[in-house]
């Protein structure tokens, strides 16, 4: 007798489980429906067709090879029946069957499984705002709401948005909509920080530094948006904050996304505190005969000792074929996760994995965390950019904890977040990234490649030969030497006196030149009696200078992490107004 199998959703890891069980098991009868009638699609390109750098819908409806992804498709390409606008409404675990209802009749069927898949996916959270529900309010959480705001633009019909929520969703938005369209755009954000969860704070400010820079585009931290004014015709007029009124003709709601674990709630199935279906390593819930996976489902964490829920088209289709191989008679595992992220805005690329220094300290973990600023290439290559790169390790047993970074050259980024990503789940440490082994040619890549010099770096930390002092810092006691005229801080450059001048007819007297070259002749002029700051341009010569006065037991001093260079992209006010600053 062949397998029977019912799949409930059918978008990401519900037709990577359909294909998978097909190629395995041919016999099996496959049946999979979707509330929807647009199915396997690449939610994650939305922001992309908004934008027109994805020209028509079907390019996220098609396989590579242009065919598009729909109930035909299925049926004759994969031999897996779809009922498309078809909604499950309960499922009878005892008698295995799932009942669902036809939206466009009402008419009720009854589907038999012999195993059952449920691929809800996730659900837009919805704030409760005055006036909601507008006309011209809504998430872009599917392929119709998506149309719809591409209609907008496309026609002239939008010259202002606005966007709540700025996490990845939103700010993407934001960009399709201001940057090619040229749609002025307020981003309201009730979070201290841009991409809040997503980024750690120093990171995130440097994305919200190049995000400040972009015309029409305002971003409004910590503000909590109070109604969304109504035109008097039951349609948006714009949104009120902090007592005053931003005109708009469209507002998204970019608020999240919860896991849509309802009906295998419903079913008795355990979930989680957020409503999350609960599944073991061989993503099997609580019932054996019954999977389940993609945006509906919680994890357990690689390091964080505890469960998450992450929305991510690739989790989803990896999910989905260890599912589809353990319906079929296989022991498959999905690992823990380390959640991995990336983003690219406005030409500055971002991306984590693993933990920040926070998240860390609170998974019980001793966290050690560095900042380095490098050249992703060859120094001497023209396409080199720099790197902004975070490392965390555990001071005690040294194990990597996470790792983040911001460049120009996205495929430079993510490939470096991407190595960093799988030595968390081999349990790697600080010498094993110092010695990883990594391609080079200028043109790609440098001798010491970034991450092999934040592991060094890191290891000094530790060792205390390194006494780091963050951009965030720097930025607090700089301006606190401008309020009070002086203070209890020194900035010793250690640059040549091209980059430095500007910064001394700025900051004098606390702004102090002497170059790195010169410190061991001129010791005498470092002060004692004061904290001392040592810069350059990304941290390197001023460490160095900080090893030497180490060798001498000057001890008070500071190393700029990531030197100038990260300054710059943390936006520190006092240093925007020195236009002569070396690029």
């Amino acid at each position: 007798m062949s397998l029977e199998v019912v799949i409930i959703g059918a978008v990401a890891a519900g037709p990577k489980a359909g294909c998978r069980i097909k190629r395995l098991d041919p016999g099996a009868r496959v049946v999979m429906l979707d509330r929807d009638d647009l199915i396997s699609y690449g939610g994650c390109g939305v922001p992309y067709f908004i934008s027109g750098d994805v020209p028509e819908l079907e390019g996220l409806l098609s396989t590579s090879f242009h065919f598009v992804r729909d109930a035909e498709f299925f049926k004759g390409a994969k031999g897996i029946e779809v009922l498309t606008r078809t909604e499950a409404v309960a499922v009878d675990r005892k008698a295995k069957k799932v009942l669902a209802r036809r939206l466009d009749d009402g008419r009720e069927i009854s589907l038999s499984y012999d195993k059952l898949v449920i691929a809800t996916g996730s659900e837009n959270l919805v704030p409760p705002i005055p006036g909601v529900e507008l006309e011209g309010v809504m998430p872009v959480g599917n392929l119709h709401q998506a149309q719809a705001v591409k209609q907008m633009v496309a026609t002239g019909q939008l010259e202002r948005a606005a966007i709540i929520g700025a996490g990845a969703t939103g700010l993407e938005l934001a960009e399709a909509l201001n940057d090619l369209w040229g749609v002025e755009v307020e981003v309201f954000e009730m979070a201290g920080q841009v991409l809040p969860g997503l980024l750690d704070p120093e990171m995130a400010r440097m994305v919200q530094t190049h995000l400040q820079g972009q015309e029409g585009l305002r971003l409004h931290l910590e503000s909590q948006v109070q109604a969304i004014l109504d035109d008097g015709q039951g349609r948006v007029r714009g949104v009120s904050c902090g007592g005053r009124e931003y005109p708009a003709e469209l507002v998204i709601l970019a608020t999240g996304v919860r896991p849509n674990g309802r009906l295998a709630a419903q079913a008795g199935l355990e979930v989680d505190e957020r409503g999350a279906v609960v599944v073991d390593e061989f993503l099997r819930t609580s019932d054996p005969d019954i999977f389940a996976g993609g945006d509906c489902v919680s994890l357990p964490h690689l390091l964080a000792k505890e469960r998450v829920s992450l929305a991510s088209g690739s989790l989803a289709n990896r999910m989905g074929r260890v599912i589809g191989t353990n319906v079929c008679g296989g022991q498959a595992r999905f690992p823990a996760v380390a959640g991995s992220f990336c983003i690219k805005l406005y030409g500055l690329a971002a991306a984590r994995t693993g933990l920040d220094q926070d998240q860390a300290r609170r998974a019980g973990f001793d966290p050690a965390a560095v900042l380095v600023v490098q050249a992703d290439r060859a120094h001497f290559h023209p396409d080199q950019k720099l790197m902004y790169l975070t490392l965390v390790a555990d001071r005690k047993s040294r194990r990597i904890l996470g790792c983040a970074a911001l460049g120009e050259n996205g495929d430079a980024v993510v490939g470096r977040i991407n190595a960093v990503a799988g030595l968390l789940h081999k349990g790697a440490r600080l010498e094993d990234v110092s010695n990883l082994e990594l391609c080079y040619a200028p043109p790609l890549g440098a001798a010491l490649d970034i991450l092999n010099a934040a592991a060094n770096t890191l290891e000094n930390l530790i060792e205390g030969r390194l006494r780091p002092m963050s951009p965030a810092e720097f930025a607090r006691r700089l301006r606190g030497c401008e309020k009070e005229g002086a203070g209890d801080t020194v900035f010793l450059d250690m640059r040549a006196m091209d980059n430095v001048a500007p910064y001394l007819e700025c900051h004098a007297p606390y702004w102090v030149h002497l170059p790195q070259e010169t410190l061991a002749q001129r010791l005498d002029e470092v002060p004692r009696d004061k904290d001392v700051v040592l810069i350059c341009n990304s941290g390197v010569r001023s460490y160095e200078a900080q090893c030497l006065l180490n060798h001498h037991g000057i001890t008070n001093t500071y190393n700029l992490s990531g030197g100038v260079a990260a300054v710059k992209l943390w936006g520190e006010p006092i240093l925007r107004q020195t236009e002569k600053e070396e690029e």
